[in-house]
């Protein structure tokens, strides 16, 4: 009899062992469906939805629903609680630009003197209206003439040079290069389509000579990327990212997916004069042996995401690391998007907090941003960092905000650096400014043909962003370039540089 009860005591507590344990799977089941469907919904709202990250329109968009559900139930809304409705003020036409060329018509009457009296008439003084008109652009062919000439006396003959062209044996000419180049890599217009255009006004241009046009173009400015280099990799504080593109795989007719590096030089919120750069870099893979070769002769602050690839350079004691923010929050407002808690809620507020102060410090000098985080944004920081030491005791460890905590954790030196230097940012948006052009660009022309031509993409990247940034006309700018470059000198390439160039339109 004793045997019978030990044996039964022993398959309860197997049973009880065994529900303990089906127990803890199903909440680990539930903290993975709970991660799929926020993975679900972070990729609907990535293809579809909004992509900024404001929480002020959701606010405004709950409390609307709040608002039909009491419509719906016919619970009635106090007056005091009513929504206000909102005046919409007729928004005021802008001036057309100053600089735009007028092109006068003056429209008389019909009569030529009064049709009652036959007298003259008299002016009065008049009406005026403008309206924006669009001339569209066309192609032309510039013909070089050069005579050649002999001296009546002897045998001298003598004969003006031939013009220089971009690019040898082509008949592009530099205003054509920049147009082509500009299409495609700011204005992200795929060749075929640009050959297309050309066909409708009777220019036959074929998409492959297109693109060794391009080709040739990047050749050409290879010296004036180097100079580019140069200066972005000689500043204190670089932002760096890297986005994937797809590339077409040789032979068999598939994409594989290649990668844009991009570095920033951009310190004017820090009140820095220094002209603004960008730098890109393809690589067909994303390992890190890339940005490591990129910075090997670097020595400053790198401002980038968590990247496991950027560790060996930190490492090395060369450069500081400085984390982002934004990366940070994002964590939690994936969450927040979806299933709002009270952790989610107040993590959003107190980084907002952070950023309100970061506005009014914007473009002021590093000691002033210092002084001012050092008072306002350090306890808020320092508070946030207990506060979530203690939520992390009691959360599972396989949730979505364990995850979204530990990746603040893991980061917070390098989060909390900005602190102590005022010409630290807190963010990397300088970085992730300068991809978007490349995001724009994949849902155009879909991949990239080689990897010869994720290396133009980089060039063209690079020239293109650098001259937005300093507020000038890509155009106008780039086909000065493209007419000078071929003969310029060498040693005097910075000159083209878009901060040293002065451009007459």
């Amino acid at each position: 009899m004793k045997n019978e009860r030990n044996a039964f005591k022993q398959d309860i507590d197997s049973i009880k062992l065994e529900r303990d344990a089906l127990k803890a799977s199903k909440i680990d089941d539930k903290e993975e469906i709970k991660r799929l469907s926020l993975l679900i919904d972070k990729l609907k709202r990535m293809m579809f939805g909004q992509k900024s990250e404001k929480l002020g329109l959701q606010i405004e968009q709950y409390e609307l629903e709040l608002e039909e559900l009491h419509i719906a139930q016919g619970i009635q809304i106090p007056a005091a609680q009513a929504i206000p409705s909102i005046e919409r003020n007729t928004p005021k036409r802008r001036p057309l630009p100053d600089h735009l060329p007028r092109d006068i018509q003056t429209h008389l009457p019909d009569q030529s003197a009064c049709p009652d009296c036959g007298g003259d008439w008299k002016k009065l003084g008049e009406d005026i209206s403008e309206v924006l008109e669009y001339i569209p652009s066309s192609f032309r062919v510039i013909r070089h003439v050069r005579p050649r000439f002999a001296c009546a006396c002897c045998d001298k003959m003598v004969q003006a040079l031939a013009p220089s062209r971009p690019i040898a044996r082509s008949y592009f000419g530099p205003g054509l290069i920049s147009h082509v180049i500009i299409s495609k890599y700011m204005d992200h217009m795929p060749i075929y389509r640009q050959c297309q255009q050309a066909a409708r006004e009777g220019v036959e241009l074929s998409e492959s000579t297109v693109g060794d046009v391009i080709g040739g173009a990047h050749q050409l400015l290879r010296p004036l990327m180097d100079a580019l280099h140069r200066y972005v990799f000689a500043a204190t504080k670089l932002h760096a990212d890297d986005t994937p593109i797809d590339v077409l795989a040789p032979g068999n007719g598939k994409t594989k997916q290649g990668r844009l590096w991009v570095y920033t030089r951009d310190d004017r919120p820090a009140g820095d004069i220094s002209a603004p750069a960008v730098w890109f870099k393809y690589s067909p893979d994303r390992k890190g042996i890339h940005p490591q070769t990129h910075l090997k002769d670097y020595t400053g602050i790198l401002q980038a995401d968590a990247y496991a690839g950027y560790n060996p350079i930190y490492d090395s004691g060369r450069v500081i690391e400085a984390a982002c923010w934004a990366h940070a929050r994002r964590k939690f407002y994936d969450i927040h998007t979806t299933h709002p808690t009270a952790t989610t809620t107040h993590v959003l507020q107190q980084i907002a907090e952070l950023y309100r102060i970061e506005s009014g410090i914007r473009g002021s000098p590093p000691e002033r941003r210092q002084e001012v985080r050092q008072e306002h944004s350090r306890p808020i920081v320092e508070s946030l960092h207990m506060w979530l030491k203690d939520q992390l005791s009691t959360l599972s460890r396989k949730s979505v905000t364990a995850d979204a905590i530990g990746y603040a954790m893991n980061q917070w030196r390098a989060l909390t650096r900005f602190l102590d230097d005022g010409s630290i940012e807190i963010d990397n948006n300088p970085a992730e400014r300068a991809l978007r052009t490349v995001a724009l660009g994949r849902k155009n022309y879909l991949f990239l043909g080689s990897d010869a031509g994720g290396e133009r993409a980089a060039t063209m990247y690079s020239l293109l962003g650098t001259v937005k940034l300093n507020g000038l006309n890509p155009e106008t700018y780039l086909r000065h370039v493209l007419s000078v470059i071929a003969d310029y000198p060498v040693n005097r390439i910075d000159d083209l540089l878009p901060w040293n160039l002065v451009i007459s339109t």
